[in-house]
């Protein structure tokens, strides 16, 4: 009977354990936008006015997002890479006096974790 519990123990000891991927903390990442460093903001129609911002969190920032809306610009995903990234996005302002342009900007984690977006809108004279 105790060969048997040994050869149990020694079998045990030598198999594959399981292993559980680290799920991080469940949240998005958190973007804001520096500049304009207002919800609502008007600007001068002519060469592109560049939207500052950052997207961080610490399960590592996968990509951002951006989503334009009245200008026609169209601005593909920023691959990231670390637990920041900055972005400075040019917006073509030429052209368009009298339009409102709206920005919503958003990252996803490392864990495919979405964030919260964060919204700016601009009022091109």
């Amino acid at each position: 009977m105790t060969v048997g519990g040994l050869l149990l123990l020694v079998g045990c000891s030598e198999r594959e354990r399981l292993t559980f991927p680290n799920p991080g903390d469940q949240i998005g990442p958190v973007t804001t936008i520096d500049r304009p460093g207002i919800a609502e903001t008007t600007v001068t129609a002519g060469p592109d006015f560049v939207v500052n911002g950052r997207t961080a969190d610490p399960d590592g920032v996968d990509t951002v997002r951006f989503l334009v809306t009245g200008s026609g610009d169209n601005f593909a995903p920023f691959i990231g890479g670390g637990d920041s990234v900055r972005f400075g996005l040019p917006l073509s302002t030429a052209g368009h006096q009298g339009d409102t342009l709206d920005l919503e900007v958003y990252g996803v984690d490392a864990e495919g974790n979405r964030g919260a977006s964060a919204f700016r809108r601009l009022f091109v004279k």
